[in-house]
Parts: C-alpha cells; sequence; structure tokens
C-alpha cells in the first residue's frame, strides 16, 4: 500500500498555514500569496503514486488510474455533442463546458475548459503576466512556464530516472526518455499504425496522409508540413548566409550536414560500409545507391513517364517537375524561373555582387562553387604544393 507524506508546507506561506497554496495543499482552495511567487517551487509536491509502464508519477490515485489507460489505448468517455472521446471522466467533464460556455471569453468569445484557464486565456488579451524571475526580471503568462525558467538559474533537475538515475528539469523531458528503456510508443497512427513516443511527432506525421502543408513561405508561397522545413527552404533559396565553410578549399554551405558530406572530398574518408562486400563510400547517398545497383536492396524511386530511376524521393519530384514544365523557382530581380533551388541559386549572384566562396589559401573571393574550385587548383600549383 502506498502511503501519502505529511502536507509539506508551501514555500510562498511564509509558515502560516491557512494560507497554503492551492496547487500544494490539498484541502481548501485558498490562493497563494501572489507577492511572492518567484519563491513558490510546485515541483515539491509528493508524488506517491507511480505508473509501472512509464514510471510518472501523480499526487492523486485517480490520476493514475486515468493514466494508465493511456498505455492501454481504452477510450471509456465520449462527449455526447461532439463525439470526442477521452480516456477519463474527468477530462470528459471539463470538455463538456465548452458546450455549455460556462467559461466563454468576453473578448473573443472562446470557451474553455475551466474557470482557470479562462483566467490565462484572457491574458492572452491584456498582455499581463503576473509571474516574474527574481533573477532576470523575465515574465510569463502562466505559472508552469515560470517554474521551468525558474531551473535554468538554479540549474535543479528534480526528475530522475529510475533506471539510469538520468536527472531532468521537466517532468514530461523524463516521461520521454523513461520510453527509451521501455520502447514504448504510445501514440499510434489510426492510418498506417505507425507509432511515436511523443504526440507532437504524431501531429506531424498525421500531414503525410492529410497533405497538410500549414507553413508557407513568404517569398514564393511554397508551402511545407513542417516549419524546419520551411527554415531550411528559406536559408537553401533566400538566403545568402552560408556559416559554413571547408578549412580545406573555403567553400562554404548553408547547413553543417552539407559541410560534412563534403570534407571527405579532401580526407579521402570513407566512413560508410557496405555489409554486403568490401566497398566504402564517403556518403550515405552513395552507399545507398551501390546497394540499390549491386545488391539489389532498397527501392528505386522511378519517373513514370520517362522511367528514369531515382536513389531519394526528393530527386524524382524535381524531376517531374521538368515533364510538368512547372518552374516554381522565381527570381526576384528578373522573370526567370527555375526547375531547381539550386539552379536559382547559382542564377541570383548575377544580379549582386556577392561572393560566398573563398579560396583557402589566398583568401580571393568567387561567386560560385564552380569558380573558386577552378582557381583553387592553379593556386594550388603556382604556390607550390604540387
Amino acid at each position: 500500500m502506498l502511503f501519502l507524506p505529511p502536507i509539506q508546507q508551501c514555500q510562498s506561506t511564509k509558515g502560516r498555514l491557512s494560507n497554503l497554496c492551492c496547487v500544494c495543499y490539498t484541502g481548501d482552495n485558498v490562493e497563494a500569496d501572489s507577492s511572492n511567487v518567484t519563491q513558490h517551487t510546485h515541483h515539491n509536491k509528493p508524488r506517491p503514486y507511480m505508473c509501472t509502464v512509464c514510471a510518472k508519477r501523480f499526487t492523486r490515485k485517480y490520476r493514475l488510474r486515468d493514466h494508465l489507460q493511456s498505455h492501454s489505448g481504452e477510450v471509456l468517455h465520449t462527449c455526447t455533442q461532439c463525439d470526442k472521446r477521452f480516456l477519463s471522466y474527468s477530462s470528459l467533464k471539463g470538455h463538456m463546458n465548452v458546450h455549455s460556455s460556462k467559461h466563454r471569453c468576453s473578448e473573443c468569445g472562446k470557451c474553455c475548459q475551466s474557470k482557470q484557464q479562462l483566467t490565462a486565456h484572457r491574458r492572452s488579451h491584456t498582455g499581463e503576466k503576473p509571474f516574474e524571475c527574481s533573477v532576470c526580471h523575465k515574465r510569463f503568462t502562466h505559472s508552469g512556464n515560470f517554474d521551468k525558467h525558474s531551473r535554468i538559474h538554479s540549474g535543479e533537475k528534480p526528475y530522475k530516472c529510475h533506471v539510469c538515475d538520468k536527472s531532468f528539469s521537466q517532468s514530461t523531458d523524463l516521461n520521454a526518455h523513461v520510453r527509451v528503456h521501455t520502447g514504448e510508443k504510445p501514440y499510434k497512427c489510426h492510418v498506417c499504425d505507425k507509432a511515436f513516443r511523443w504526440s507532437t511527432h504524431l501531429n506531424t506525421h498525421m500531414r503525410v496522409h492529410t497533405g497538410e502543408k500549414p507553413y508557407k513561405c513568404s517569398v514564393c508561397n511554397r508551402a511545407f508540413s513542417q516549419s524546419t522545413h520551411l527554415q531550411l527552404h528559406k536559408r537553401r533559396v533566400h538566403s545568402n548566409i552560408r556559416p559554413y565553410h571547408c578549412p580545406y578549399c573555403g567553400v562554404r554551405f548553408v547547413t553543417k550536414h552539407n559541410l560534412k558530406v563534403h570534407l571527405p572530398v579532401h580526407t579521402d574518408s570513407k566512413l560508410y560500409s557496405c555489409k554486403h562486400c568490401r566497398s566504402k563510400f564517403r556518403t550515405r547517398l552513395q552507399l545507398k545507391q551501390h546497394l540499390l545497383e549491386s545488391h539489389s536492396e532498397g527501392t528505386w524511386f522511378t519517373c513514370h513517364v520517362c522511367e528514369k530511376k531515382f536513389v531519394i524521393n526528393w530527386q524524382l519530384k524535381e524531376h517531374l517537375l521538368q515533364h510538368e514544365e512547372v518552374k516554381m523557382y522565381a527570381c526576384a530581380e528578373c522573370p526567370k524561373r527555375f526547375h531547381r533551388a539550386d539552379n536559382l541559386k547559382r542564377h541570383q549572384s548575377v544580379h549582386s555582387d556577392f561572393k560566398p566562396f573563398i579560396c583557402g589559401l589566398c583568401n580571393q573571393l568567387f561567386r560560385s562553387k564552380s569558380g573558386v574550385k577552378c582557381h583553387f587548383n592553379r593556386c594550388y600549383t603556382l604556390l607550390g604544393f604540387n
């Protein structure tokens, strides 16, 4: 049997039991002293009830019971208004307030599940940030965000893994980490049954089936399913920033990965080995092509128009644009359009004096990669490195 430890006195009460914080004290809902909010530490709450599957801990037995249903995937409670389903009755009860408009925002009409959620939501209209950090004076709208921020200064990591003793500052990080040990992937796609450790990863995956692309480029209006893909697109296509340069030849790259792929050209290192033969390759792409051509391992991406084969899907997608005569990459300086992003990138140097490529031997600048490569070979010979 699990026993609940004695109630711990909240730091914001200054020793007065009558003013115990409503978050820490399990009795009457008495609000904490707002003047001492920066001293409050919610993570000190006793959590005696632990899930035997993922080690997540809870302050109440019924919360553990509701949580256990998330592992079984069982859905017990259905809303009679919208057919939305919930794992616990308390979640359904809170959801029903949305239909009753019990907690409705007078500014925008949004319905919240509780009075606390409505109070927090109203701050989005007022701009109020009542929680202030006593160290850097940064302010927060929600107490939860404030608590997480406080641990940046304290370095405190109160959530410890019971398997490897690794510690975390947030309970959500611990929960995700524990799944590394258990192998649990509780978030399953109902279309293809693919499973994920994080709900956010499942949400992103679902766009594969729905075709949703909510992130649009403000320059060329191209849409993407992930925000990271949009950011990378802007850097590759619409920006001249190339922060990563080769120490051997000075060629600059948009991403660290592109530089990593380039470096073996100079070092002649071949890190990727074929498991069927003794062949080695500089890049993973070269290895994949070798497996397809020599060992029939993997799947080609074949053009349905000309039957040309490609190693990876994005190569086929760009190739298909040529058949459709679609040139989605437009130059902002002139009417020219291009099938590929790299072709547009090379063209844009015509309109600019920007020279992103530098010779690693003499520091001379060039507009194009081909230009610096040609120069580097001559410079190498002239300086007597032959």
